[in-house]
């Protein structure tokens, strides 16, 4: 998943998975105008959106799917993503356990101005298929991640504001409002994101759908560290507030900056994954 730490707009950035952001001094005070807000929100998320972190990286993770009256299922997983510059950024993900799901992958490429081309590999059908953009609400895998929380989401795209400070994990955030600039390209009507100053990433996302009050997922990130510079989630948790269904993403290893090269994102990669064993990490 592309720039995988990062991620409010998707979880592809934290799983990566899946979405940053910088704050300014000037975030904590209290008396903007709205549209001063609006665009100091603008300008935050932009600063997010183009934050280094790496030309690409490349992770082995555990998904753990817990459920209320059932016993946890865990998959194990490797992603990988690389950054082409001007909004264009491509991820991989491949799971590898259990036998059910083994070989199965998800390729997306994110192309400038919004496109996004996702396919996934089905190993048991031997098939690759396209999801089609009707379907970016979908549960990817079972999980509580959507196919849109693995795409990139370029700022404009969006209406930003500053919406004060508040905690999240104990810890004082700046919190940046985001509204789909066209209600139709997005599953959510809004997310609301707090943001870390000092290692600028989010520690809590809430994810809104159109004519609902409150936030039907949330996103806690549990576990921070900086890795080869960069700093880097590595332990986090999607909330299905409704179901109490949840998808936690542990990290267990992860490397930038390989040289990961473009032909690990193809369709015949995505159906042969002998081709990205040498970068995993």
């Amino acid at each position: 998943m592309t720039r995988n730490h990062k991620y409010v707009t998707s979880w592809s950035r934290l799983l990566t998975p899946l979405l940053w952001l910088m704050a300014g001094l000037l975030l904590s005070t209290p008396t903007f105008s709205a549209t001063a807000k609006q665009k100091d929100g603008t300008a935050l998320a932009q600063r997010a959106y183009d934050r280094a972190d790496g030309r690409d990286v490349s992770t082995r993770a555990v998904m753990i799917l817990t459920e209320k009256g059932h016993s946890p299922r865990q998959r194990n997983l490797f992603t990988y993503a690389i950054d082409r510059g001007k909004g264009e950024r491509w991820s991989l993900t491949r799971f590898t356990k259990p036998a059910d799901i083994a070989g199965t992958g998800l390729l997306t490429r994110d192309y400038p101005g919004g496109d996004s081309d996702q396919k996934l590999y089905l190993p048991a059908l031997d098939k690759v298929r396209r999801i089609v953009s009707s379907r970016k609400g979908g549960r990817f895998v079972g999980s509580d991640l959507y196919y849109e929380d693995l795409r990139d989401r370029e700022v404009d795209m969006d209406h930003h504001r500053l919406a004060g400070r508040g905690k999240a994990g104990g810890q004082m955030c700046d919190i940046l409002v985001s509204t789909p600039v066209d209600p139709d390209n997005s599953v959510y009507s809004k997310r609301v994101s707090w943001i870390h100053p000092k290692t600028l990433i989010p520690l809590r996302v809430d994810y809104y759908k159109k004519g609902q009050k409150k936030p039907i997922k949330r996103l806690k990130v549990r576990k921070l560290k900086k890795i080869q510079g960069y700093w880097t989630v590595l332990d986090s948790i999607m909330y299905d507030l409704k179901t109490g269904h949840k998808t936690r993403i542990a990290t267990k290893s992860i490397k930038y900056d390989q040289g990961i090269p473009a032909t690990l994102f193809t369709d015949q990669a995505l159906a042969d994954d002998s081709r990205e064993k040498r970068f995993r990490p």
